[in-house]
């Protein structure tokens, strides 16, 4: 049934008109993250943000319909991923183990670490690191579990968002932040802070990334695993020093 005003004539038009937006957001996201992360998920949950975007937009706002639409549907997309929190709490307690060997490693040596000394000082064979940097795949730089926690709890963020505590995304945002983000990324090894670049500024995939590095598709996924853990340790050690 449609209203007399066309509302709801406009809003189906709409949702048909860019369902495939929302298929094409949910599969790069994808592309990003573990295997067990499911396409028809992401796609669900984005066409809930289309839906709302639709529902909502006003011609007068004076924003394109696809620009509103891009930013509701990777909202709701996101929402999904932390609300199912896709990660395992083991996954992460591996993560964190890797971290804590790569900053005490970086403490003593003075610089970064090869593989072999922190698979070594977590007491493992190389094979075996490896295997755990490949089950690692989707470890995150951020996680919300990083921010506002009780003193037992891992909450090395806060030090970026001090002046920001009702706003975590603009904290995150903030100059110190983004100096300390560069620094731990410039102090990766050459390889690692190539892959991240061609992943997160050219938006390549893990394939296409080892096309480039002439590296298996696996080997990517572990270097990624490994400099998302080095960067994370750099951060935690500047919420003592304070950026260079």
């Amino acid at each position: 049934m449609y209203k007399a005003d066309g509302k709801t004539d406009q809003k189906e038009t709409l949702v048909h008109q860019y369902a495939d937006l929302v298929k094409k957001m949910a599969y790069q996201i994808k592309a990003k993250l573990p295997a067990s992360v499911e396409a028809d998920d992401l796609i669900q949950a984005g066409m809930m943000g289309l839906l709302d975007a639709a529902g909502k937009y006003q011609d007068n706002q004076g924003a394109q319909f696809k620009t509103y639409a891009t930013q509701r549907i990777h909202g709701a997309i996101m929402d999904e991923l932390r609300n199912a929190d896709w990660l395992p709490r083991n996954v992460r307690k591996q993560m964190r183990d890797v971290e804590k060997a790569i900053a005490s490693l970086q403490q003593s040596l003075g610089r970064a670490p090869s593989e072999s000394e922190v698979a070594k000082k977590l007491k493992l064979d190389i094979a075996d690191y490896f295997q755990m940097l490949t089950d690692c795949s989707g470890h995150q730089l951020i996680y919300f579990e990083d921010v506002h926690k009780g003193e037992e709890e891992d909450h090395f963020l806060d030090r970026f968002i001090q002046n920001n505590k009702s706003d975590v995304i603009n904290g995150l945002l903030s100059k110190d932040f983004k100096e300390a983000l560069k620094q731990s990324i410039d102090a990766l090894p050459e390889r690692e802070k190539m892959l991240m670049g061609l992943y997160y500024e050219q938006e390549l995939n893990l394939k296409e990334i080892g096309a480039v590095m002439s590296v298996t598709e696996s080997r990517v996924s572990q270097m990624h695993s490994q400099a998302v853990a080095r960067i994370r340790a750099t951060l935690k050690e500047k919420l003592w020093t304070g950026p260079a």
